[in-house]
């Protein structure tokens, strides 16, 4: 079973050829020359790797696919926009050996890229899952054309490397839908998120069952968190939004015309008592305030609480997986599906609650000072591969090699600290907007509430 996927490269060819091309993680070192070593270095990785090398070129020599490559490009004189695509095919843990998957690799680069392109495909055996990384020049040696990227071109290598595997008696994965042909939702689905249309349909399909008339349709999803645009007779296509969302939907795109909900509310009332016990529960219900009685018990002011300079980015995921536990109906669409992330949000305050970060400033600083340190340890290991050069004995060299592998080992969790941390940053302006929406959706959806229960008692 092998997933796929590809992006453009935009910045610098070699560097994507370097990272793909990269001995730490395709063979050891004293296999290649020392020219070639130098020229590798990027994304170091001394995890122990088989001896034998996988990495191949195809219309192109490994050792000069930058040049040829960059050649091409000069004869057609095109050098802007996407310089590369870097492709992976990962294989499930313990399906293929590392033989079966650089073959599968090469076969689907070959039926994919190999009549026209110059492309570089390495297995990488660093991980627990062997995957191959596959880099493809945009511009064709033979015709000149630049490659386009459809998301037929995505579809198609799904397809290419399915076929593959199954011509080798490997598991195929069930393919996720390229919905509507929409870039963005394929890959939303793909990570198993929900679009907002899907979101709309699914909370759609959840009210419509209680609802007694157009207004209780419209009154149930303003209760979880939409707002309606046009809805006058007047207009053809009712519409929908949410808070956060740059377009609103239409409802008829859809499905749901003004005679379908016509009917679906029609059929409720054909049930009968059945439907006015359901009415009078639904009524009863009281709406839940949890991020507000959250705010209130911790003494947080969220309106006021995202100043860089003393936000408390901690407080801010604290609260998002409280609510998250705790809330029996969370408002605001968008964070209903911010809960499939809820273990990665745990993650991530815990890592602050042990860093001892509170503020957006005490982040930033926790990635500058971890960078500092990196680059002194790189420093370090740079000395060291320069007396293992020059190392005039065996010993002297295995002590100079050894040094570097402890260097490195202290470097690999500082790596993945600033990324956790740079993630964090990027993300938190996101969840305090998350956070803000939903505390404004509990506060109408009260009011709507409030307002309702008195025309009912009337």
């Amino acid at each position: 079973m092998a997933t796929t996927g590809f992006w453009p490269v935009k910045s610098r060819l070699k560097e994507v050829i370097d990272y793909a091309d990269n001995p730490d993680k395709t063979t050891e070192r004293k296999y290649l020359d020392d020219d070639l070593a130098a020229a590798l270095e990027y994304a170091e990785n001394d995890s122990k790797t088989d001896r034998e090398m996988y990495v191949t070129g195809i219309n192109c020599l490994t050792k000069k696919a930058y040049e040829q490559m960059t050649a091409t490009k000069r004869r057609f004189g095109k050098f802007g926009g996407n310089v590369a695509y870097h492709a992976f095919q990962s294989f499930k843990t313990g399906e293929v050996t590392p033989e079966e998957a650089h073959t599968i690799g090469l076969e689907t680069a070959r039926r994919m890229w190999g009549e026209d392109f110059e492309v570089v495909v390495t297995t990488h055996l660093n991980t627990d899952n062997l995957h191959n990384h596959i880099v493809v020049n945009s511009v064709s040696f033979r015709t000149g054309r630049k490659f386009e990227n459809h998301i037929s071109d995505h579809y198609k290598l799904r397809e290419i490397s399915d076929e593959i595997c199954r011509e080798r008696g490997k598991s195929v994965l069930l393919p996720t839908k390229f919905t509507g042909s929409r870039k963005k939702e394929y890959w939303v689905n793909k990570k198993g998120g929900l679009t907002h249309r899907e979101m709309l349909r699914q909370d759609i399909e959840s009210v419509l069952p209680t609802c007694g008339s157009p207004n209780d349709f419209r009154y149930q999803l303003e209760a979880l968190g939409y707002k309606f645009g046009r809805t006058d007779e007047y207009y053809a296509h009712t519409t929908i939004t949410a808070p956060g969302w740059k377009r609103p939907i239409r409802l008829d795109s859809l499905g749901y015309t003004r005679e379908i909900l016509d009917e679906r509310i029609n059929a409720n009332w054909a049930q009968g008592v059945e439907f006015y016990a359901i009415l009078s529960r639904r009524i009863q219900k009281r709406r839940t305030t949890a991020l507000e009685e959250e705010i209130n018990r911790l003494e947080f002011t969220i309106e006021h609480s995202y100043d860089t300079a003393t936000v408390l980015v901690d407080t801010m995921f604290l609260l998002l997986i409280t609510i998250l536990q705790i809330a029996k109906e969370l408002m605001s669409p968008d964070l209903r599906n911010e809960a499939r992330n809820i273990e990665q949000y745990v993650s991530d305050y815990r890592f602050l609650e042990r860093e001892k970060i509170h503020t957006i400033p005490q982040l930033e600083q926790c990635i500058s000072d971890t960078k500092a340190e990196i680059s002194l340890l790189e420093r370090e290991r740079s000395k060291a591969d320069n007396t293992r050069r020059r190392a005039h004995t065996p010993k002297e060299a295995q002590a100079a090699k050894d040094k570097r592998k402890a260097i490195t080992e202290k470097i690999h969790p500082l790596r993945k600290k600033v990324k956790r941390a740079e993630k964090i940053m990027e993300k938190s302006p996101h969840l305090y907007e998350l956070l803000q929406a939903e505390l404004s959706t509990e506060r109408q959806a009260a009011a709507r509430a409030r307002n309702k229960s008195k025309e009912w008692s009337r």
